[in-house]
């Protein structure tokens, strides 16, 4: 092989471990990490913090999945999974997991949250589980692009549905999230069924929008390289879903009146 092409390659196989690798203490986009997109967080469809230990097992296994374990929540974390809710998890075990320190979540710190062996296996709180074959609903996505649809799509979604997917692609690049087809309940507040948008690692912060009814939202592009969405349905109307596309582009075209962080 030619040493210019030779030095080529290395050159980019640099370029991308750097952008895939370690920053700040987190592991990034890791390719090995695939699985861990199977690691996902619930709460009872009654809202936060309402599930035994045996019900947050139900509500794993009802989804054909099972609770996470430690190790399987920190591996997702490693990829960006921030939830600022504390879950039940394997053995009885309550903890969140936390990306990046605030003084509204994980007290300042960086890892999981771990409550411990909780003895008293009544108190109520959400769950985290882990079902590696199930990303229809929810989960963690690091593709370059990919379509985002309701569960069912194209029929209609079904009641009491909870999906959260948290977006992450490569460090200094952004995330361009278009609407293809929107169809959700609509009431004058959006508080039956509606899809949250936030330009964070959660559902806590960076938030960047509620919708629901029959019309196409603008196209939403994040400050970093992180989005989380949200899509809630309640116990009675539903309708036709939506269906979005997102695509990462480098920081450095989008137009220079324009900020963001990176992290």
């Amino acid at each position: 092989m030619h040493v210019s092409a030779l030095l080529w390659i290395l050159g980019f196989l640099l370029k991308e471990a750097q952008a895939w690798g370690y920053k700040n203490g987190i592991f990034h986009n890791s390719i090995w990490l695939e699985q861990a997109a199977g690691v996902y967080h619930r709460e009872s469809r009654k809202g936060r913090y309402q599930l035994t230990y045996k019900e947050a097992k139900a509500v794993c296994k009802y989804e054909g999945g099972k609770l996470a374990t430690y190790e399987q929540l920190e591996a997702a974390r490693q990829i960006g999974f921030h939830v600022c809710a504390a879950g039940w998890f394997d053995r009885g075990r309550v903890g969140y997991p936390i990306v990046k320190a605030g003084a509204n979540c994980g007290f300042g710190k960086v890892g999981i949250v771990d409550y411990g062996y909780r003895l008293n296996k009544s108190e109520k709180w959400d769950v985290y589980c882990y079902n590696p074959n199930s990303k229809e609903c929810g989960g963690v996505l690091t593709d370059q692009e990919k379509i985002i649809q309701s569960p069912g799509f194209p029929d209609e979604y079904q009641d009491e549905q909870i999906c959260s997917w948290h977006v992450r692609v490569r460090l200094g690049q952004r995330i361009r999230l278009r609407f293809l087809e929107f169809d959700v309940e609509d009431d004058t507040s959006c508080l039956a069924d509606y899809l949250e948008i936030y330009d964070s690692y959660d559902d806590v912060s960076g938030f960047a929008g509620r919708f629901c009814g029959d019309y196409l939202p603008d196209e939403i592009i994040s400050t970093g390289n992180v989005m989380t969405l949200k899509f809630i349905s309640d116990a009675s109307v539903t309708a036709g879903g939506f269906q979005l596309q997102y695509d990462a582009f480098d920081a450095s075209s989008f137009p220079q009146n324009s900020t963001g962080d990176f992290d």
